[in-house]
């Protein structure tokens, strides 16, 4: 299961589900069990009915209605800037702190 198509297809596994996903999602949406479930499914369909090396299966399954997370991924400019930093800036905090015992 993965969801960088080409870096998947290009090391030669023997059967894979593509899932059009944001990367580090190829499972489904966080703590949607219910998608994760039907993904894990599909995958294990795969497992049983592919009849050739490296088979590829696209999920049918989308992130959104609309296609837009591809616009918007990995997105900064002028309009979320200042959001993402001060976003990033609370991470590093809080990473420091729990590094540093709390």
């Amino acid at each position: 299961m993965g969801s960088a198509r080409d870096i998947v297809e290009h090391c030669g596994v023997p059967r894979f589900l593509f899932t059009d996903y944001p990367l580090g999602n190829p499972c489904g949406r966080p703590y949607d069990t219910a998608e994760q479930g039907r993904l894990l499914d599909l995958a294990l369909d795969l497992l049983d009915t592919a009849d050739a090396p490296r088979t590829t299966r696209q999920s049918p399954l989308s992130w959104d209605d609309a296609g837009d997370w591809k616009a918007n991924f990995m997105h900064v400019g002028p309009d979320n800037i200042d959001a993402l930093r001060a976003a990033g800036e609370k991470r590093r905090a809080e990473q420091a702190a729990a590094r540093n015992g709390g």
